[in-house]
Parts: C-alpha cells; structure tokens; sequence
C-alpha cells in the first residue's frame, strides 16, 4: 500500500497550478510551457509565450522543438479536459520532465494571468472564486 505522503509527493511531482507556473515564470525559471489543444481553442486565447503544439503532433515535433533538458508544462482547457495528461503522456514517453497545469487555461484565465491572443496581450478581470485581485501601481 502506498503511503499518503509518498502519493501526495508524487502528486505534486506531475502537476503543478496556474500561480506555480506564473510565479517560475515571473521568477525567470526556464520552463517550456505548453498548449496541447486545438487550432481553435489556442486562436481564443493561450498563455503568453506558451508553445502550441497540439498532443497528437508531440511525438514527431518535440524532439525538433523543444530541448531534451527542457522542464515541461503542458495544459489544455479546463478541468474537464484530458488533453493535457494525453500531452504530458507523450512527452513523458519522450523522456521529458513535464508536468500538467491542473485547472488549464480556464483557471489561467479565471485567475488573471496575461493572455496573448492575436491582437496582443490582455489581462482579464480575476475570478474572486479562483484568484485574488492584484493592485496594479498607478501610473
């Protein structure tokens, strides 16, 4: 049987949160996000400087594309989807550390972080259920 520490260790070993993956971000780690779903849904909208690559394409562009030491983090829409553990699946069987953004692109969005679609960069207004409101300096 296995421990409960050792599942919640593992547990975090594989996914990580929209606020973990900001603050690595705004820290300056070099991770490579990425966006696992469709053509449509990265056209709505998709984590500023995230990579598209859609999961089925994973296998024969990410040896192209993305380093071998690379830090991964894949994500798709919503809690409601399984794309980003099919991505994070095929970079795994690539041999990558890669994690999966829990909550994907809906909780990115919900909790305020830049969204870049093409006509630009936006920050959307915080869902008070998921995200707490920053004060922004006054300029």
């Amino acid at each position: 049987m296995i421990d409960r520490a050792d599942f919640f260790a593992a547990k975090l070993a594989y996914e990580t949160d929209p606020s973990d993956v900001h603050a690595a971000l705004e820290s300056g780690e070099s991770i490579v996000v990425v966006d696992v779903r469709s053509d449509a849904a990265w056209a709505q909208g998709r984590v500023t400087g995230a990579v598209h690559m859609h999961y089925s394409e994973i296998s024969a562009r990410a040896p192209a594309e993305v380093p071998k030491d690379a830090d991964v983090v894949v994500y798709c829409w919503s809690p409601g989807c399984n794309a980003g553990a099919k991505g994070a699946l095929e970079f795994a069987r690539l041999g990558y550390r890669v994690r999966e953004m829990i909550g994907g692109f809906e909780y990115w969005v919900r909790e305020g972080y830049a969204v870049e679609d093409s006509d630009g960069v936006h920050h959307r207004p915080v869902d008070p259920l998921t995200g707490i409101p920053r004060i922004r300096a006054r300029a």
